[in-house]
């Protein structure tokens, strides 16, 4: 067996195909999803449920969203469990509207949680594992 320095060893980024090559992975085209922002009143409390991606170049519909809910609403739960890629852009925006006393994270992805504990942020949210635990 070829020893391979580690530098040369990381699994390149996805891509997605142009018609020419390889279709990207499965799990490249979860990441890359739209970002999709819904808001519903459920049970008397406002859930506002994220979708896709979240960058700085997709975060202001869900910032605009968060920002308005939660100056009309004393509890605002949010639903991640459908957020597949979320940056520093989603942490801030998440760090932010905590401060406000009204967010409620419910059931975020593996992506999110992970991007939660390495960040140290976790044991100061609100986070539910559900969002009928979020809701109670």
């Amino acid at each position: 067996m070829a020893k391979v320095p580690w530098d040369e060893a990381a699994v390149p980024a996805p891509t997605i195909s142009s018609g020419r090559g390889a279709p990207a992975a499965p799990s490249a085209l979860r990441a890359l999803r739209p970002a999709e922002v819904h808001q519903r009143e459920l049970h008397g409390r406002c859930v506002i449920t994220a979708r896709g991606s979240f960058d700085t170049q997709s975060i202001k519909p869900l910032t605009d969203a968060l920002t308005a809910a939660a100056a009309h609403h004393s509890a605002v739960i949010l639903d991640a469990s459908g957020v597949t890629f979320a940056d520093s852009s989603f942490l801030n925006l998440l760090i932010l509207t905590h401060h406000t006393g009204t967010l409620r994270l419910a059931a975020p992805s593996p992506q999110v949680r992970r991007v939660c504990d390495i960040t140290g942020v976790t044991p100061h949210l609100d986070i539910h594992d559900t969002l009928d635990e979020a809701l109670a």
